[in-house]
């Protein structure tokens, strides 16, 4: 049993030519649309606070500025991966090329906590925003379906109780998935518009919010250690970074979809690396203005966007930033769901899961079985988790795969140094190790609760492998 066999790259490349089950529909505008559309979410939107006020207080910056660093060196990884291999499963696929079956089954299943779990995170955050804003226009979500079970929650007529589940997050994932059945063009479409949506409101908070700041609010810049690990002080930028880099996680979701690009070999470095830079720029200076604008342990809310605008004399945008981050949040979910749906469908393809899961839609040429039990489960679970125990999961099985790629991809280089690459990484012996090593420091900096969900997915993960997928791979039924 060869639990190390790898797929050529070579054969890869023939398929991507010779596999015409999904539409290649989207471009280069469309790619960047959508890294942009999974990038701005729940961590400009709702991290920001929470960060702030619990982790790193206005050096949140310093965070969101280490986060966009160790993405940027996976980036350039994967941008060389998604033009070579351009085929569904990200770094799923990769790990295949490079490092072999078990790697590969290890991170297609690592990736579900970052697909599905960013999907049910994102979903909790929109949430939030809907209660918020329907509660401005005078309509009340009962309070014990607006939040994850158990939780303890403030009612409208101030009483307090125990949340049931969250109906909001259901309901949405129940939309997009619906949307993501329909069609990659239509969903791409309807992605483009929230994205200028929302990124209209991110300017619009900056151009009007920047006049409100005072730099006192930015002292003590990184406030003292509480005395314990990961509240403030550097352990709590550190910490905050690792919660932060749950905001970056976009870009790498645009590569599931290379297989639904025009041209490839061009486009997806172009969406991977252009929606990654754009939107660290906007990080930024949102969560410097926020923490100016108001003390950042008042920040420590479910809109803290909204609140800023508000505390800076933007009433009349507070309403407007909730619609944007509605809107923005659920551009979000559609690009988690799609990557997951897509990784689903690459594992199947490899015989690795059951073939129901990459059957196509005979009319709207998309996975629709694995589109639908994906969000099935994923609005179950964002019905029952809180923000915070669900980013944390997403945030390490997303550094896990950076790690993965950052090697992979010298791996490649060192064993076919010749094939033809549309797109290198620069002096990738160099941002290879400083890929792996920033997210494999990122990742330390996680709570060991965190590690330990990790370590039991991957057990669970692990047992399902030797009894369903060594022996119903394609590559164990050629060898």
């Amino acid at each position: 049993m060869d639990l190390f066999r790898r797929k050529s790259v070579t054969d890869l490349q023939a398929e991507a030519e010779s596999d015409h089950s999904l539409r290649r529909a989207l471009g280069a505008l469309n790619l960047t649309m959508l890294g942009i559309g999974a990038i701005i979410g729940t961590g400009i939107f709702v991290l920001t606070g929470t960060v702030a006020a619990q982790n790193a207080g206005p050096a949140v910056v310093l965070s969101f500025v280490l986060a966009g660093v160790a993405s940027i060196f996976a980036a350039l990884c994967y941008s060389e991966f998604a033009s070579l291999v351009p085929m569904a499963g990200s770094a799923y696929t990769y790990g295949y090329a490079t490092l072999g079956e078990l790697i590969a089954w290890i991170i297609g299943w690592d990736l579900v906590l970052e697909y599905a779990l960013g999907a049910v995170t994102v979903a909790i955050g929109w949430s939030g925003y809907v209660v918020s804003f329907l509660k401005d226009i005078g309509i009340h979500v009962p309070c014990t379906l607006s939040a994850a079970r158990g939780l303890a929650v403030q009612c409208a007529d101030g009483t307090t109780a125990t949340a049931i589940f969250n109906l909001p997050a259901v309901i949405i994932i129940a939309l997009v998935t619906t949307l993501l059945v329909i069609g990659i063009k239509e969903s791409a479409n309807f992605n483009n518009v929230i994205v200028f949506i929302k990124l209209a409101v991110v300017l619009l908070f900056i151009a009007g919010a920047a006049h409100a700041v005072n730099p006192a609010n930015w002292h003590p810049f990184m406030p003292a250690n509480t005395g314990n690990r990961g509240e403030f002080g550097w352990t709590g930028v550190m910490a905050g970074a690792g919660l932060v880099f749950f905001a970056y996680i976009g870009f790498d979701a645009v590569s599931t979809a290379a297989q639904e690009a025009k041209n490839p070999q061009k486009d997806m470095p172009a969406g991977i690396i252009g929606s990654l830079l754009i939107c660290t720029v906007l990080y930024i200076l949102v969560s410097g203005i926020a923490t100016g604008v108001m003390s950042y342990k008042d920040l420590n809310v479910p809109d803290p966007i909204a609140v800023a605008a508000d505390h800076a004399g933007l009433g009349w945008m507070a309403t407007f930033i909730k619609l944007g981050a509605i809107a923005g949040l659920s551009s979000v979910i559609l690009v988690m769901l799609l990557g997951q749906s897509r990784v689903f469908y690459a594992m199947s393809r490899d015989g690795l899961l059951p073939p129901f899961v990459n059957k196509i839609h005979p009319r709207f040429q998309t996975p629709y079985l694995t589109s639908i039990i994906t969000g099935v489960a994923v609005a179950i679970v964002s019905s029952l988790l809180t923000v915070r125990e669900a980013g944390n999961l997403v945030s390490i099985g997303t550094l896990l795969a950076f790690v993965i790629v950052s090697i992979g991809v010298m791996v490649l280089r060192a064993r076919e140094p010749n094939l033809p690459r549309a797109f290198k990484t620069p002096a990738v012996f160099l941002v290879g190790p400083l890929g792996a090593l920033s997210a494999l420091y990122l990742m330390v900096s996680l709570p060991w609760t965190t590690w330990e969900r990790l370590i039991v997915w991957f057990l669970v993960g692990i047992v399902v492998y030797f009894l369903y997928g060594v022996k119903h791979s394609r590559l164990s039924a050629r060898s």
